[in-house]
């Protein structure tokens, strides 16, 4: 950032001389410019001096921590694979502050490279889809095994490895025992590596909300009785900085889960009043939708669905009692409930985009009635 300072021959920092016009108004501007140039909004970048590696930033999760650390005054190091994937994060922090470095899971030295300068690694690479290029096992296990060695050898401080919920290497599910083997390799190799094990997620990029809101989501296997607990992407991107900055995180397990439970019928329910719209959901035999769903996956490119998923659909979440939670970071997770309107409001027709949020409406239809009690 630039920054101005008021004196008798005002200057810029990177040594250009004002106009006779700029300095009139600095003058008028007066302590307001000061207020500007001594806080936050100039000098945050030096709050901070760790340098941060955070492999996934281009996913989902990765632009909450990237912009926290950031904006902290962490130079963040993010590795990519795809050139257009990473553009959003530029702006994330000052100028500098993020660093941008190519590399290939399979990649040892581009490994190394991206962590041999940093303070702190985070793994958010994941994968809940084989791909032709990519099955879980060689993201899960084997990536995070390479990311792990890497962070060994050059002794990095901290390691915070992004598992999920329900991870246990004996589940039905191959994306949960992948994610359970996992955590025993990185604990293996980095023994005070901090585990965080998120529920289900929410946000403007998520696969919960935007899924049930979408037209393509119409075909399920346990007529959406699984249960969990959502979280909030911006709680959890809190809650990865405040990791950074507090040692007694490391070596411990976090279970990061919203506050209250939901079946995925509740919350299709809830997304259906949220955008004025019913989605339809036919239920098929297990049987039959997971050999689709395989050939599904196998048929397009992008991430749609896969047979792993529908087994999903039959596993609710699992709280491991011995973990610590939100509480022990000193954050309150956010109600899911109470975001439905900011995330979903695109979904709805242009006839019904301005109204308030459901609850709001709701509220205002039962001041129409008067509610009379007979207690004869």
């Amino acid at each position: 950032m630039i920054g101005f300072r008021i004196s008798e021959e005002p200057y810029v920092k990177c040594g250009t001389w004002l106009s006779a016009r700029s300095k009139l108004l600095y003058q008028l501007l007066g302590t307001h410019i000061l207020q500007q140039t001594s806080g936050s909004a100039f000098s945050h970048a030096e709050v901070l001096g760790h340098t941060a590696t955070v492999f996934g930033a281009t996913g989902f999760l990765g632009r909450y921590i990237v912009h926290r650390l950031a904006s902290r005054g962490c130079t963040v190091v993010v590795p990519f694979r795809e050139e257009m994937a990473k553009r959003h994060l530029k702006v994330t922090g000052d100028l500098g502050r993020v660093v941008f470095m190519e590399y290939d899971l399979r990649n040892t030295p581009s490994l190394e490279e991206s962590v041999r300068h940093s303070d702190i690694v985070y793994n958010l690479v994941g994968r809940d889809y084989p791909t032709k290029n990519f099955d879980l096992e060689d993201v899960n296990v084997e990536g995070a095994e390479r990311i792990a060695e890497a962070v060994a050898k050059y002794d990095i401080d901290r390691f915070v490895h992004m598992s999920s919920y329900n991870a246990d290497k004996t589940s039905k599910s191959e994306f949960f025992r992948t994610k359970g083997r996992a955590e025993e390799v990185v604990r293996s190799i980095f023994p005070e590596t901090t585990i965080v094990r998120p529920a289900p997620v929410f946000g403007f990029e998520d696969k919960l909300l935007n899924k049930l809101a979408g037209v393509s989501n119409l075909l399920t296997s346990n007529r959406m009785q699984e249960r969990f607990w959502p979280v909030h992407a911006i709680d959890i991107g809190s809650a990865l900085a405040v990791m950074a900055e507090d040692d007694t995180t490391a070596a411990e397990t976090y279970e990061l889960y919203g506050p209250k439970n939901y079946s995925m019928a509740a919350i299709a329910a809830l997304v259906d009043r949220e955008i004025i719209k019913h989605r339809r959901h036919v239920n098929v035999p297990k049987r039959f939708l997971a050999p689709m769903a395989q050939a599904y996956n196998k048929l397009i490119w992008w991430s749609q669905t896969c047979a792993d998923a529908i087994e999903r659909e039959f596993i609710d979440q699992k709280i491991d009692p011995n973990a610590k939670t939100f509480k022990d970071l000193g954050i309150e997770p956010g109600e899911i409930a109470n975001f439905t309107y900011h995330y979903l409001q695109g979904y709805r027709s242009s006839s019904f985009y301005d109204l308030p949020p459901a609850t709001e409406r709701e509220r205002r239809e039962e001041k129409k009635y008067m509610h009379v009690i007979d207690d004869q």
